[in-house]
């Protein structure tokens, strides 16, 4: 499969089979998160692997829509603050470094058969103290990881994304 292939197969899933995923895949997962590049090779990130079903409910609660209680597996993606890089106008690298590696992320699981969603819209400072986290280290995103109930339509592209004359300037 080609880079771009993985790229359109991959979707954010909303909906699980009831089945665990392996930890062999979740470690695969994980290892793409590790040599994701970042700033300064700083890496101001990590991630924390959710599958306890307690602790689960407690993560999903943070965030409006039930469907990601289904997950079989939540990544709360972690930013440190304190160990990022900042360019020379102050400018903050970590949310930056966090999605490259959640990205690739997302495009392993994709490889492995397994569906992820990027959710920012959830309440950070509730998740922040249901993981007891230091004040450096802001919760960015949920990812949830688990294997797709439906398969998707790797044509959607070409209906549901601009052209790509519009998002490029040749000079």
């Amino acid at each position: 499969m080609t880079f771009l292939e993985l790229a359109k197969r991959r979707f954010s899933t909303r909906k699980y089979l009831e089945q665990d995923v392996e930890e062999e895949k979740i470690q695969q997962v994980l290892e793409a998160v590790r040599v994701a590049p970042s700033a300064h090779n700083y890496q101001p990130y990590s991630f924390v692997v959710v599958r306890d079903a307690e602790l689960r409910e407690k993560i999903a609660a943070t965030y409006q829509y039930s469907w990601l209680k289904k997950a079989p597996v939540i990544l709360v993606a972690l930013g440190d603050h304190s160990r990022s890089w900042r360019r020379s106008d102050g400018k903050d690298h970590c949310d930056i470094d966090t999605a490259i590696a959640i990205d690739h992320l997302t495009l392993q699981a994709a490889e492995l058969g397994l569906g992820t969603c990027w959710i920012c819209m959830f309440n950070s400072m509730e998740c922040h103290k249901v993981l007891d986290l230091p004040g450096h280290m802001e919760a960015i995103a949920l990812i949830p990881l688990g294997y797709p109930a439906k398969e998707v339509n790797v044509d959607r592209h070409d209906e549901k994304r601009r052209p790509l004359s519009e998002l490029t300037r040749w000079q």
